[in-house]
């Protein structure tokens, strides 16, 4: 029995040597000095089998290299892979998709641009299915592939922008990109929408420099790349809470320099459009920082030429201020007069048009802190040769509240106005001009002929 045990040993013993001898061939020289260092032998040979089976999985599953391996085929369908390889293939489908084409030539690159297309539009499908969360290096991808194709420079602006605001038929210019921008831009809004995205770790990569790369498309002259964008980033505004102030003091930037500089930009009425709602949003009391926005921004925007192209958007973001605090009607009603058109009747109708929707919401006491100058403006107005003009202005004793502030303060106002309607009574040379001169002129002197009798008859 005894014999039996020890003929055992040197099996052992040979099993060690020949381990050692496999280590020996793969570079090892050291299995002779002493059990430490055989053991350690014994491990090298171990990994050094385990790179060799990693590296075989790599070449099968090329999720499995994190840094500097292969990509996914990018032509793969997700369909024909497995889950955990969805990522690595998304990842490896936004990376062909940064290869941008010149779309000037249409017999350039046919097949490479059907290719891309074809690939956004399962991009588009796969981000709007909303199957996975994405990873760190699928947010990090997909804003680059949108920067890549999103983010470029406009030829320079030939068209004039003095005559928008009264000649708003003209054609508008369409990128000839544009079967690509839209699917990308669709891309974009479908990530941004994205329910499980990890805002923390998407704010890394839609950070201030790309917001105000975003913003900068908003001079294209194509509408409908406008229109996406403004969809786009409305929905930031409301994802990213982080960059909520930085995005306001960007718009703001964008306003200053059309404004007091430029007077040209294509996208101002989307940019209001996006605040109306943003502005709606607003708490009670409004911060300073609101205010100094309406101030700053907003009422300046009254003065371009092209007004005419964002009043609408304007008057409506104006509207929300002083509904939410009614006192600021008369800083926005001392504003209008600032920039009040003198040669532009086109101008002078959106003027009196907004000026009387702030009047109906105006109260009594901030009513009297500008009834003077504003008057003294309309009975300006009251004359204007321009029919429509004229007639608009008297248009505001039709306004049943805007009568009774008027009638309330008649004694101040009444001076003010009566000598424009004696010329008008005079002499306008449009007839329903000179009707509505004499329906105002009657109903002062239905109120008070006491004090209409006592103003002199100069005109």
């Amino acid at each position: 029995m005894l014999k039996q045990l020890l003929a055992k040993l040197p099996r052992k013993s040979s099993k060690s040597d020949s381990l050692d001898s496999a280590g020996s061939n793969s570079g090892n020289s050291t299995f002779n000095l002493g059990n430490g260092f055989q053991f350690a032998n014994s491990c090298n040979v171990v990994s050094a089998r385990l790179n060799v089976v990693k590296r075989m999985s790599s070449a099968i599953f090329p999720s499995s290299n994190t840094a500097g391996g292969e990509m996914a085929e990018p032509h793969v369908s997700f369909n024909d892979v497995p889950n955990s390889e969805k990522q690595n293939l998304l990842v490896s489908k936004l990376k062909l998709c940064c290869s941008v084409y010149d779309f000037s030539d249409s017999d350039k690159n046919c097949a490479e641009k059907d290719d891309k297309r074809e690939i956004l539009i399962e991009l588009v499908d796969f981000v709007g299915s909303g199957s996975a969360k994405l990873t760190e290096a699928a947010i990090a991808s997909m804003c680059n592939m949108c920067a890549a194709n999103l983010f470029r420079d406009f030829p320079s602006k030939c068209r004039s922008y003095s005559a928008r605001g009264e000649t708003e038929d003209e054609e508008p210019m369409f990128d000839p990109a544009w079967s690509h921008l839209q699917l990308v831009y669709d891309l974009l809004f479908r990530f941004i929408s994205y329910s499980s995205l990890d805002v923390k770790v998407a704010k890394k990569y839609v950070d201030d420099s790309f917001i105000v790369r975003l913003l900068d498309l908003f001079d294209s002259e194509d509408p409908r790349e406008r229109d996406c964008l403004k969809t786009i980033l409305h929905r930031v505004y409301g994802k990213f809470m982080v960059h909520r102030p930085f995005i306001r003091k960007s718009v703001s930037n964008v306003i200053y320099r059309f404004v007091f500089e430029t007077e040209r930009h294509n996208g101002i009425a989307e940019l209001l459009e996006i605040f109306g709602s943003v502005i709606t949003g607003f708490a009670v009391p409004l911060k300073e920082e609101h205010k100094m926005f309406l101030w700053r921004s907003l009422i300046p925007l009254h003065k371009p030429k092209s007004v005419g192209t964002y009043h609408q958007q304007l008057a409506y973001c104006v509207s929300q201020f002083v509904e939410k605090e009614p006192r600021l009607a008369g800083t926005v009603v001392k504003g209008l007069l600032k920039y009040w058109p003198v040669t532009s009747s086109q101008k002078e109708l959106m003027f009196l048009s907004e000026l009387e929707e702030l009047l109906e919401k105006m109260n009594t006491a901030e009513f009297e802190k500008i009834m003077v100058p504003l008057f003294r403006r309309v009975g300006c107005c009251l004359n204007s040769y321009h029919f429509q003009v004229a007639e608009r202005a008297h248009f505001l004793w039709n306004n049943d509240q805007i009568l009774n502030l008027i009638m309330q303060n008649r004694h101040v106002i009444l001076p003010l106005v009566f000598s424009a309607l004696e010329r008008n009574t005079q002499g306008h040379w449009h007839q329903t001009v000179l009707n509505l001169t004499q329906n105002v002129r009657k109903m002062f002197y239905e109120v008070d002929e006491e004090l209409v009798l006592a103003l002199p008859r100069k005109v």
